[in-house]
Parts: C-alpha cells; structure tokens; sequence
C-alpha cells in the first residue's frame, strides 16, 4: 500500500479562521479527515503531520516512513533553502498545495523554493487542493484519478 504524509506548515493549524477571505472556512481537521476518507476510496494510507516549527518539519520528512508527501509548507515556501534541501535528500516525490495562488499575491510570496523540484503542484485550487494532490498520487501509481 502506498503510504503519503500530508505535512502542513506555519499557521496551516489556523485555517478555518486565518484570514477566511484567502484560506475559506475549511478547518485543517476536516481537510484532513476528507483525506483519510479518500485516501481509503483510493487504497492508500495517509498520515497528517502539522508544525510552526520548520525543524520538527525536516526531522519528521528525514524519518522517510511513507512513499509520496503532500506538501504545504506555507510561509516556509518563500525562505527555507533547509526545507527543500530536505525534500530533495529524502529521495521521495512530492506534490506542493497551496490553497491560494501565491504568484497572485504580495510579491514575495513569488519567491518559491519547492516548485522545481516537486513532480506535481497543485495552487489556488482551495481545499480541495489537497484531494487533487491525493488523486495525481494514485494516478501516478496506477489508479485512475476521478
């Protein structure tokens, strides 16, 4: 069984709240529980891992337990050269999500260490973001997407 981390950022743990207008109502705890509700439709296992701090991020990807990530790393997109020198020394693909479009927004949110090197990506698509990246996962390991 494929097995994918989904790892959410800084202030990820605020969605529902933080600046709805951007982010939408959706709480982290239901995005995640739509996950592992279609992660079982899909035949994959998926575990949810969530931090403000960018250390427990790079040691939670370097224990390399699961096939595929999901990726938001948040604030940390635009300044971790850390965060993508992890994900490209744990050897495994991942799919950046971003609820918003951060190329439509303030122009530092333009700078963007992860794009280059995920095998998919995944923005402004909302919420449902993260199901789409669950999808291009099961689609790149032979299921059909829906």
């Amino acid at each position: 069984m494929t097995r994918v981390l989904v790892v959410n950022g800084p202030n990820l743990n605020l969605l529902g709240t933080r600046e709805p207008e951007i982010y939408g109502h959706t709480t982290l705890a239901q995005i995640e529980d739509g996950l592992r509700a279609r992660a079982a439709e899909l035949g994959l296992e998926v575990e949810c891992f969530q931090s403000n701090h960018e250390g427990a991020i790079l040691d939670r990807l370097h224990v390399r337990d699961f096939d595929w990530a999901i990726v938001n790393a948040g604030g940390l997109t635009h300044t971790s050269v850390s965060l993508r020198d992890a994900l490209k020394g744990i050897g495994r693909p991942f799919v950046e999500v971003h609820i918003s479009d951060p190329d439509s927004r303030e122009e530092f949110r333009r700078v963007n260490y992860l794009h280059d090197i995920a095998a998919e990506r995944v923005v402004g698509k909302g919420p449902s973001g993260y199901t789409l990246a669950l999808d291009l996962i099961a689609a790149r390991n032979g299921a059909p997407a829906e």
